[in-house]
Order: structure tokens, then sequence, then C-alpha cells
């Protein structure tokens, strides 16, 4: 898995994805925001490396309740096999007329130590996940099993979520809004910028509460307008 560096991790858990949209626009990113997902349980930030299930459409004479027994099953294997402070991702084909997993799987992951989990299906037992630590995010309940549309196929390989490309080892960081996609080279960089962003933003904020017009200061097209945010950083010890 992705060596993930502390420090970048703990500002990855004080950003916005809209921050970090902006922050990977300007490195040409436009498809990193996977669509469709909302969080289950808001909370704080969702941040790790991507570990990846791909389901394919489902066939009778695979998919019956029998192949749960069989521990080479990769929705099965892949839960047991997360590793610890990775974040479960499934490309269940944008597909919520099943469900991608259950409580007793994501309590599982969460018990493993996972970060969070991510589908761009459905899950069932939505009353108790919603109740759980870990961030869950989904399209909408689902209470029939996997099997009925879902066959799983692959663990750890890329795979789409919510349109996306998702590689393994990618920083999924999830907030209050939704789950964007960071590439896995560009994290550290990308971080620190929107460490910046987040403040300069907080200042923006601040300053139009008070009535300042957005003209000349989002974005700083106004000579004074830096002048001003450096002050207001010494003054804010930001």
């Amino acid at each position: 898995m992705t060596n993930l560096k502390q420090e970048t991790r703990d500002i990855l858990m004080t950003v916005s994805t809209a921050t970090l949209t902006t922050a990977l626009f300007r490195r040409g990113f436009r498809n990193i925001f996977i669509q469709g997902p909302h969080r289950m349980n808001p909370g704080k930030n969702m941040v790790g490396p991507a570990y990846t299930l791909r389901y394919i459409p489902a066939r009778e004479d695979l998919d019956g309740l029998d192949s749960f027994a069989d521990r080479e099953n990769p929705q099965r294997k892949g839960v047991e096999e997360c590793p610890e402070g990775a974040v479960f991702v499934i490309d269940s084909r944008m597909d919520a007329t099943a469900a991608s997993a259950g409580c007793i799987l994501v309590t599982r992951l969460q018990k493993l130590g996972c970060q969070g989990i991510v589908t761009d299906g459905g899950f069932r037992d939505t009353p108790e996940i919603s109740e759980l630590d870990m961030p869950a995010y989904h399209t909408r309940p689902s209470a029939p099993t996997n099997l009925t549309k879902h066959h799983a196929v692959a663990i750890n390989d890329p795979i789409a979520c919510g349109g996306v490309s998702v590689f393994p080892g990618d920083i999924l960081v999830g907030d209050n809004e939704g789950v964007v996609c960071i590439p896995e080279h560009l994290v550290d960089e990308v971080a620190a910028e929107a460490k910046d962003m987040t403040v300069f933003e907080d200042f923006v904020l601040e300053m139009v509460q008070q009535g300042a017009s957005t003209f000349g200061l989002y974005p700083p097209t106004d000579p004074g307008t830096m002048d001003e945010f450096a002050q207001w950083r010494q003054q804010n010890n930001r």
C-alpha cells in the first residue's frame, strides 16, 4: 500500500474536497470527484489509499448463496485482506439495484482498521451502517443481496467508481460533500497547496461576511488583497 506521510494525512484531514478539486484542476485533472456516492454518517474526513473490488453482472450458474462458502470469493477475500489504513472502494457499475455490501462486512472492515468504504452502488443494512464510526459512502439503500446483480471478479485492480478511474494506492479523501481521488504521485504537493488555499479561503469568507465585494478579492486581482491577507494571517496565527 501507499506510504502516505503523516504530515500529508494530517493536512488532508482538514481540507475540503472542493478545495482539492481546484488544486487538481490546476494540474489538468477534471474528473477526480466520484459522482453519485454520498456520505451516510457525517463526521471527520476520510483519508487513505484505495484498495479496490470490482463487480461485473451476476450470472445465475455462478452466483448462488453457496458461493459465499468459497474462501476465494473476491468479495469476502477482499474484505478479509484489506490492509489497515486503506479505503475500500467498490466498482458496482453504478448499479444500486442490489447491495454492494452489508453491515456485517462493513463492520468487519472497521474492525480491521479500514478508514472508509465507497461504492457507486448501494448498501443494505443502511440504518446499522449509518451508526458505525467508519465513513461510508453509497448512492442509495439497496436491500437485495449482491448476488442478485453483482459478480465479484477482482481485488486491488484498477476500477471505475462513479465515473472516475481509481488505481490501487490512489489517495481517497472524503468529506461530508463527497469523495475525491488523488493520484498517488501528486498527493504531497496537492495537500500542501490545499492547505494554503484553505487559509486564503477562510480569509476571503471572513471579508465577505463583513461586507466586502468579491471583485479583486476572489481571485485576488487587487494588488492590496495579498497585503491584507498577509496581515490577517499574522494576526490569526495562520
